[in-house]
């Protein structure tokens, strides 16, 4: 049976319609289809709390590790330490006051001799077990070998060879020595002796465990010496090169006992109450200049430093 022509016409321009739409929605780009899909490779048995979150402590988070199943490495919060060297100075020698100006003549130069006899008794127990472990300690020869000790490892600070100086000072008696002075220039020099040195103090103590024994023996040094401190533009910071300096000294020179290997090394200085203060460091700043126009010179004869107006401050 043959289809009314009307009809026709209407499923004729539908099927047109349709196909027109289809072929706009094919090159219609605005939305393009997604060229690749995202595909989860690896679970997350743990999720972090997000920021802010309730809750949101060490303890819940610890928790919720330890049931996904993850466990973490316990962290040791301690401080290490080093065997090689003792952590200070033990029982520290006392100079008696005066020391290097009283004749041992005089009533007080008496009393201060009568009582270092009186504080010998100790360190005579220290020299008897240090002599067990260095057969060759004798406190003549150890009081040479420790100023010998002072100014090799002095000259190797002023040439910063800080493998000489390893070997010369202990790891506790490093960082004092080289702290702030990376940027200086220092010129120090040992004159002479004023007195011969001599041992003073000695103690023998253990650390960590019983009959691991450090050997500290404090040697009275008296000395010339010179010393000189430039900052990093060459302008003098401290002392002075020409003036000579009466120098009296108490250094502590320590020695691992038990290690076969070790040496004497300098350990540390005891500075008495009764030492006169340090020379000011003298303190280096920029005068700012004069303004100069373009094409002018500045002429350093002529030029004045200002000086600070007076203020009046009120109380």
């Amino acid at each position: 049976m043959a289809m009314p022509v009307g009809r026709a016409l209407v499923a004729l321009r539908r099927a047109t319609c349709s196909n027109f739409k289809n072929a706009e929605a094919s090159l219609d780009l605005r939305h393009p289809a997604p060229l690749f899909h995202q595909v989860r490779t690896k679970k997350r048995y743990f999720i972090p709390p997000a920021v802010r979150s309730k809750g949101n402590s060490e303890g819940n988070n610890e928790a919720k590790a330890r049931a996904a199943g993850i466990v973490s490495r316990q962290e040791y919060f301690e401080r290490p330490i080093n065997i090689a060297c003792s952590a200070g100075i033990f029982d520290p020698y006392i100079p008696p006051e005066g020391d290097a100006r009283l004749s041992s003549l005089s009533k007080e130069g008496l009393k201060q001799r009568t009582e270092q006899i009186r504080q010998s008794a100790a360190s005579q127990l220290a020299i008897r077990k240090i002599k067990e472990h260095d057969s060759e300690f004798t406190t003549k020869g150890f009081a040479v070998k420790a100023q010998e000790i002072f100014i090799e490892a002095h000259n190797a600070l002023t040439h910063f060879n800080k493998e000489n100086l390893h070997s010369l000072v202990t790891e506790r008696c490093y960082p004092e020595m080289t702290r702030g002075n990376r940027y200086k220039t220092i010129r120090w020099r040992f004159v002479e002796s004023l007195e011969p040195p001599k041992v003073v103090h000695a103690r023998c103590p253990d650390m960590v465990t019983k009959g691991n024994l450090y050997g500290q023996v404090t040697v009275r040094m008296h000395s010339k010496q010179t010393l000189a401190i430039y900052d990093r533009f060459g302008r003098l910071m401290l002392g002075s090169e020409e003036n000579l300096k009466d120098v009296l000294e108490y250094l502590v020179i320590e020695r691992h006992l038990v290690n076969p290997y070790s040496r004497w090394r300098l350990h540390g200085k005891i500075v008495p109450s009764w030492a006169p203060a340090k020379d000011p460091i003298i303190q280096t700043v920029m005068i700012p200049g004069p303004e100069l126009k373009p094409g002018e010179e500045f002429d350093a004869l002529s030029y004045q430093v200002p000086k600070p107006e007076a203020i009046q401050w009120n109380k």
